[in-house]
């Protein structure tokens, strides 16, 4: 086996300008996986960050059946004892933060006119430390001083022609039945991730949202986690020790359909993408393999001829396409890495994803798992493309090889 690799490596180093060729189309093929797999988990992982910190957090716990029931009538799904909740939340070693969210619907009304919203009451030091994302189109965050502050999307605040430092008011309709209003001072105006939660949704602090609707509880527990991977681990500890209160959690991408159905099309692209890439190695090496075995089909009758059987030549070609294989994707995973690692230092500019308002900009990360991929399909392509050349010189006429020599 070492003879036959040493020979393959000679063969390889003499065939200088097609070895060349060859390992061209592998090497920029490689390295366009491992950068177009960098840039689709970048997108992955900034959408889902931009989420988390715009409006989800990690984790959501909330009274059984109100993310599916408890839109329309919030007020059905209350929990009683909301602080501690949080505070059995936050003692996990896992988890940054907790925090209460009471949500509401109502009309925000300028003196003017009125526009349908959702609400939400928040405690807003916590909330500040977790909407990272949130990006404050006008005015500033909401504090602990603001008791009657509210915060605007920045399509409501658009419709109703708000800026910060106008007076609005809240209409919302109690548990009970009653009719309830406050007056609030816009505070600011702010733009998260999704364009149709900014145009209907308003933030006011907790204890404002609880007097306005008459209660003492809240809707739904919010958790940041210190690390985004924990995720499903914490959710499910979560669910075994707080479903004796008859709370259900749920994950951020659960919350987030929209998360789902990205990772799913991004996905098959980047599938398609590789097999694009596969092909075109594929193409290349073999054009590069039928040229190389026509114009050494002398030598190969000549080794026959000495004694050396098709399976030996069927196995040398492999080999030599093999080595080929491993240098080029060698070569393409270091130049993936080096242009991944000057392409983040830069920075890709990008344009608002569809149904937001934000831009961002992108990276190229590296991804141990697409590397791998990267690699195998190099040499993987490599090695299949010479599958079928050498077939056809093992089992090739040796009298006919020979006339090649003449």
């Amino acid at each position: 086996m070492g003879s036959l690799v040493r020979l393959a490596a000679r063969n390889v180093r003499r065939q200088r300008l097609r070895t060349a060729m060859t390992l061209a189309a592998i090497v920029f093929g490689v390295a366009g996986i491992v950068l177009s797999g960098g840039f689709v988990h970048d997108i992955f992982i900034q959408l889902g960050e931009a989420l988390i910190h715009s409006q989800s957090g990690h984790l959501q716990l909330a009274k059984r059946d109100f993310f599916t029931l408890g839109s329309r009538k919030p007020d059905q799904y209350v929990i009683a004892d909301p602080k501690a909740v949080a505070a059995a939340v936050a003692a996990l070693p896992e988890v940054d933060d907790a925090m209460q969210r009471l949500n509401f619907s109502g009309l925000l009304t300028n003196g003017r006119s009125d526009l349908a919203i959702i609400g939400e009451g928040l405690e807003p030091e916590r909330e500040a430390r977790l909407g990272t994302f949130l990006v404050l189109a006008a005015g500033r965050m909401l504090e602990e001083k603001d008791r009657y502050g509210i915060l605007l999307g920045h399509g409501v605040a658009r419709a109703l022609k708000l800026e910060p430092g106008d007076r609005a008011s809240l209409v919302v309709n109690t548990a009970d039945g009653a009719m309830n209003t406050l007056d609030f001072e816009v505070i600011g105006v702010f733009r998260s991730f999704s364009k149709d939660y900014d145009a209907r949704a308003v933030r006011i602090p907790l204890p404002a949202a609880q007097e306005l609707l008459d209660s003492k509880g809240a809707n739904v527990i919010v958790a940041s986690l210190k690390r985004t991977r924990d995720t499903e681990r914490v959710a499910g500890s979560l669910a075994a020790s707080l479903g004796a209160r008859q709370l259900e959690v749920k994950r951020w991408d659960e919350l987030n359909d929209f998360y789902a159905k990205t990772v799913e099309l991004y996905d098959r692209q980047f599938g398609v993408l590789q097999l694009i890439i596969l092909a075109m190695v594929l193409l290349s090496v073999t054009n590069t393999v039928n040229m190389t075995v026509f114009e050494r089909a002398g030598e190969f009758g000549t080794m026959r001829a000495l004694g050396n059987r098709g399976v030996d030549i069927f196995a040398l070609v492999l080999v030599e396409s093999a080595l080929l294989g491993l240098i080029g994707a060698t070569a393409g995973v270091i130049l993936g890495v080096l242009l991944a690692w000057v392409i983040s230092a830069i920075g890709i500019p990008m344009p608002p994803p569809p149904n937001a308002d934000i831009g961002y900009t992108a990276q190229i990360r590296i991804v141990p798992s697409v590397v791998a991929g990267a690699f195998a399909v190099g040499v993987f392509a490599t090695t299949l493309a010479a599958v079928l050349p050498a077939l056809r010189v093992a089992r090739g006429n040796v009298v006919d090889a020979l006339r090649q020599n003449v």
